[in-house]
């Protein structure tokens, strides 16, 4: 009871997104839902888990595709409200650490808007190079949860596979900065990205907005010291120098190298090699702080960062607690099924296996308008569920005794009791929902809202009223 307490009091915070009173019920039992559901079988899981009744089906997909809820509103009042509550929101130098990242799923409907074919650059050997589905750039926070990071997941939308306009000429760059000025979020920024995002643009984007990237270096790059002044005498023509002497990335391998003890997360008792210069790079044009790493195990790489009063130590750490971002995309897809969402558009036209983009600047309006509600549906889907997947992190966070308790079970890899995972307390909210619906019902409104819609013909029904 007093778990689903604490879980009320943060989704009540998110009700100036909804501009109706019903509209929040609904949006409060989809996370409800999804926080407890054990299938991912789409909106049909909700159903089951509440012991809804049949008509609240339909009802589940008009609130997906209603403009009532206003996604861009609800995801800047998670992001505050993450920053606000959470004890562990990670900062550097008085900057929040925002990770960034893509994410590929695959899709096989053929009336879904935006599938298209899309490439896989990955080790496993269980992954198709090429797959239907839908691309996404996603933002999270890097927080800490006792001794453990985690990526609390803050939006993610579909970049690709649809072109509304031919001149629409922005990049998926431009469309990452833009999530990130959406959000609006109260402090500035560290952006920690992968390789993909070490360019100019994201560089001059994140400076203009008080901010800094941090991102791995393509080995094959290079950079410019800074210009040597020329001897007092008689100034040449043509304008000054801007570049001095060309440096080749990878020769900063040849040193002479420092040593420090490993600030990566989990490791212990091991030395680093690495080498850090201040050098002009020519797509930022400014100056930007390269660091070159030598692990004795996992090999060499290079780190840009654009701030030059941060420490080589600090980089390496930051860069290394990237990867939190991969296992939240493990988490949202296989445990909340964040994009287990199975929305069909009756009246588009089949795509074909192995098709690109869909253009629809020479489609009707009423074509077009079609499909902004379906990629509309598809964003309040994934949105709320990186709200739910974040509500479970958060409360990990603030209550870790309090759901071992509720857990009330066993699990082999049980390692610290200050970080339960999302797993254990969605089957901690699951143990108690009933606790929760069954206490005082006359004084909630909501409790009122989802008792209402109980059937009690069936097992899940009888469970809840009971």
């Amino acid at each position: 009871m007093e778990l689903w307490l604490l879980w009320w009091s943060l989704v009540s915070q998110l009700r100036p997104a909804c501009p109706r009173r019903r509209t929040f019920f609904w949006l409060a039992l989809v996370l409800a839902a999804m926080c407890t559901r054990q299938d991912l079988a789409g909106v049909t899981s909700f159903v089951r888990v509440l012991g809804l009744k049949p008509r609240c089906y339909q009802c589940l997909l008009d609130f997906f595709h209603s403009p009532a809820l206003c996604i861009d509103q609800l995801a800047q009042l998670w992001a505050r409200l993450v920053v606000r509550i959470h004890p562990g929101i990670e900062r550097s130098q008085g900057r929040l650490v925002v990770l960034a990242d893509g994410l590929k799923k695959p899709k096989s409907g053929r009336k879904m808007p935006a599938v298209k074919l899309l490439h896989q650059e990955s080790d496993s050997n269980t992954k198709p190079s090429f797959i239907m589905g839908h691309s996404c750039q996603a933002l999270a926070l890097l927080a800490r949860a006792g001794s453990a990071f985690h990526a609390l997941p803050v939006i993610a939308r579909i970049h690709e596979g649809l072109v509304f306009s031919n001149a629409d000429k922005r990049t998926l760059l431009d469309k990452l900065l833009g999530l990130l000025q959406l959000l609006k979020l109260p402090e500035p920024v560290l952006l920690v990205a992968d390789a993909y995002y070490a360019c100019g643009k994201i560089i001059r984007g994140m400076l203009d907005a008080g901010g800094h990237l941090l991102s791995r270096m393509k080995k094959n790059a290079c950079a410019y010291e800074l210009p040597t002044p020329k001897n007092r005498g008689r100034r040449r023509r043509g304008r000054p120098r801007k570049y001095g002497a060309k440096v080749r990335l990878l020769s900063l391998f040849d040193g002479p190298f420092q040593t420090m003890p490993s600030p990566v997360y989990g490791e212990h008792s091991i030395t680093l090699r690495f080498v850090v210069r201040d050098l002009l790079w020519r797509p930022a044009g400014c100056l930007v702080r390269f660091v070159a790493v030598s692990h004795p195990s996992r090999g060499r790489i290079l780190l840009l960062c654009t701030d030059l009063t941060l420490a080589p130590s600090e980089i390496v750490r930051l860069y290394a607690l990237r990867f939190k971002i991969e296992v939240t995309f493990k988490q949202a897809l296989h445990t909340l099924g964040v994009w287990a969402y199975h929305f069909w558009m009756r009246a588009m036209d089949p795509i074909q296996r192995g098709g690109g983009n869909q253009f629809l600047h020479r489609r009707s309006e009423c074509y077009r308008g079609a499909v902004r509600r379906k990629l509309a549906a598809y964003h309040r889907y994934i949105q709320i569920g990186l709200i739910a997947q974040g509500l479970l992190q958060c409360l990990a966070a603030l209550q870790p005794k309090l759901l071992w308790r509720c857990f009330a079970s066993w699990i082999r890899t049980k390692r610290s009791i200050s970080c339960p995972s999302e797993m254990v307390v969605a089957t901690a909210l699951r143990n108690h929902l009933k606790d929760f619906l069954a206490a005082s019902p006359s004084d909630s409104s909501f409790k009122k809202f989802i008792r209402q819609r109980i059937d009690t013909r069936r097992p899940e029904g009888t469970r809840l009223a009971a």
